[in-house]
């Protein structure tokens, strides 16, 4: 099966892509570390910061994952690489852990204390997961995509 018969993707909804996606990624990775120094010191500022950044995250997660969602299964559906469909439901498991931890944030004190740093560390295993999976496909299929 060849991939290089792609239909090209819309210039304008990858840029809102490539700006967006990593936004996500950073806040959860904070959110992580927030988390573990929270259990380390019980300090609230980082349990409250923690709560901020996971927030965050989610609300720039999702016009990346609509933007992927487009272009992956309703008009590039025929062209996309199964690492594309693999990604994106890396990054929808992540997004729901996300909001689950986002919940147990909402606790009061040290409450929240493990569910939160269990919940970070799954949320930032799958994303890296997921970048795993999209650096390493075009090896996989025989092709570099730009």
């Amino acid at each position: 099966m060849s991939y290089l018969a792609s239909p090209p993707r819309n210039p304008v909804a990858n840029a809102v892509y490539d700006v967006l996606n990593p936004i996500p990624y950073g806040c959860f990775v904070a959110t992580l570390i927030f988390d573990i120094l929270y259990a380390n010191t019980a300090a609230i500022l980082w349990a409250h910061a923690a709560a901020w950044l996971v927030t965050l995250g989610l609300l720039f997660a999702v016009i990346p994952r609509l933007v992927n969602l487009v272009q992956v299964w309703i008009t590039g559906r025929r062209f996309a690489l199964p690492a594309d469909k693999l990604d994106f439901w890396l990054n929808l498991a992540a997004i729901v852990l996300a909001i689950f931890n986002a919940f147990v944030h909402s606790r009061d004190a040290y409450g929240i204390v493990p569910a939160n740093v269990w919940l970070s560390s799954f949320t930032v295993l799958l994303l890296v997961i997921a970048q795993v999976v999209m650096a390493l496909a075009p090896y996989r299929t025989g092709e570099v995509r730009p």
